[in-house]
């Protein structure tokens, strides 16, 4: 073999061996990831965000063979952990598992917001979303789907309430947004989460309660609590005899997502390889299974897929923000 043909062979393998080094090997600062990742969830512990991320760290943590610790950051209906994932390194080891509360509803409901979701933070990983139920009390209201509810509301309108986690929750969203569907105002009450307001359904003081179906789902099984509608796409395997609110004619998609997020900036190789790995997380049965016991529904998808349901989803709900004149301080 001549010089010429030695040489060309030689930087051919080079070129080979090259292209068989993992592309996180190539992001800034060496391979990806080499050590720990910190996954915020901007909700305390015990909620259902916070069960979604444990789950979700687990199974990362198996995957890319190293360490995802959840940090809870709770407060300003989760501002704050959402705005220290904003200003988080752009390194790759600081994300979060965020709602659509932060990222969509938020900006339409305070005045003022210390990050903006669409500049300073990175879409990786839609993961999975929870519609809304309906719920009542059987023994209290004699209702057994929406539609019976409404009748009776339109029919005495101050005689009904219904209790939502709080203002601005996607329980408080969905009750306006039924209202704006069916026409018939409806009393709000706002609660501080989900317990005190189920407390208050089974002593009688509020007829139905509007909420994320996580907290009630063991109540409708056991028949304590009657689902009146869910606002899912089809009927949810672990609730099959509660109908959705499209079966009684209303359309109602009031669903809070969860979704994996990093600072704007973060080395587009390390959010390939989250969104890869989370997609495929979410498509191993045991994950479906577990989040069907939560009410959710997977929902993964590219990083642009979930840009362009922020954005859809900002659309809708500033109609409805507006309309309804919810507003935060």
């Amino acid at each position: 073999m001549n010089r010429r043909h030695w040489l060309g062979a030689t930087l051919c393998a080079v070129g080979t061996a090259a292209s068989l080094v993992p592309v996180t090997a190539l992001a800034e600062g060496g391979a990806w990831p080499n050590r720990p990742i910190r996954l915020i969830v901007p909700f305390p512990a015990g909620g259902s965000t916070d069960m979604v991320a444990r789950h979700l760290a687990q199974g990362l943590s198996e995957r890319l063979g190293t360490s995802v610790i959840v940090d809870n950051r709770a407060g300003a209906a989760g501002n704050i952990g959402t705005d220290a994932v904003a200003k988080a390194a752009p390194d790759g080891y600081t994300i979060g598992l965020v709602t659509s509360g932060p990222m969509v509803n938020n900006k339409f409901l305070y005045k003022s917001m210390p990050f903006d979701p669409d500049k300073d933070l990175a879409p990786i990983a839609l993961v999975c979303e929870i519609p809304t139920v309906f719920v009542s009390n059987p023994e209290h209201l004699p209702a057994h789907d929406l539609q019976e509810f409404i009748a009776m509301a339109r029919a005495k309108p101050s005689a009904f309430t219904v209790a939502t986690p709080g203002n601005g929750t996607i329980g408080h969203l969905a009750l306006a947004e039924l209202s704006l569907t069916s026409g018939v105002r409806l009393q709000d009450v706002p609660y501080r989460g989900d317990t005190p307001a189920l407390m208050d359904l089974l002593g009688g003081v509020v007829q139905v309660i509007s909420a994320p179906v996580s907290t009630f789902i063991p109540g409708i099984l056991a028949g304590k609590l009657r689902g009146l509608a869910v606002t899912a796409q089809a009927r949810l395997p672990g609730l099959p005899d509660v109908p959705t609110a499209r079966e009684q004619g209303l359309d109602l998609t009031a669903k809070v997502w969860f979704a994996v997020v990093g600072p704007a900036g973060m080395p587009t190789l390390a959010v390939q390889q989250l969104n890869e790995q989370i997609n495929g997380l979410l498509d191993s049965v045991p994950s479906k299974s577990k989040l069907q016991q939560y009410g959710a529904v997977v929902a993964s998808g590219s990083p642009e897929w979930l840009r362009q349901r922020i954005h859809a989803d900002g659309q809708k709900w500033q109609q409805v923000i507006r309309a309804a004149q919810v507003k935060l301080d």
